[in-house]
């Protein structure tokens, strides 16, 4: 079983910038396709970006450009650099690990409540 706790959220201005860290309880976590998902009261909840065991990563449309996804896989942690950050980016974001063990996993792939999430960090831009 995989621990994730997520860091780094905050109150920013729109145009700002935030960095969210999730740490992991495992040292393999270069194993696991990983993702951030953010979700907002009453909505379902949106995959945000992914990044596979290979490093590769992919973006929902709204934050290409903007956000980065990236792993230190000696540091056991998942990053997420939001830059030019709007009002529609306020959400409680997630950071998740598949766990049936794909090398490669899509934004469904990841949303599944048999994977790992962690309990998430607030985001608020105005």
């Amino acid at each position: 079983h995989v621990q994730l706790v997520e860091s780094g959220g905050g109150s920013v201005q729109d145009g700002g910038s935030l960095t969210l860290s999730c740490v992991a309880s495992v040292d393999t976590i270069g194993r696991y396709c990983m993702g951030w998902f953010r979700q907002i009261p009453d909505k379902e909840r949106e995959a945000v970006a992914s990044i596979a065991m290979d490093g590769s990563t992919s973006y929902i449309d709204s934050v290409k450009g903007r956000f980065t996804i990236s792993r230190d896989n000696a540091k056991n942690a998942l990053y997420l650099q939001m830059n030019s950050l709007k009002p529609e980016d306020t959400a409680m974001y997630y950071c998740v690990a598949e766990a049936a063990g794909l090398s490669y996993c899509s934004g469904k792939d990841l949303d599944l409540s048999d994977n790992y999430w962690g309990p998430g960090t607030q985001v608020t831009v105005s």
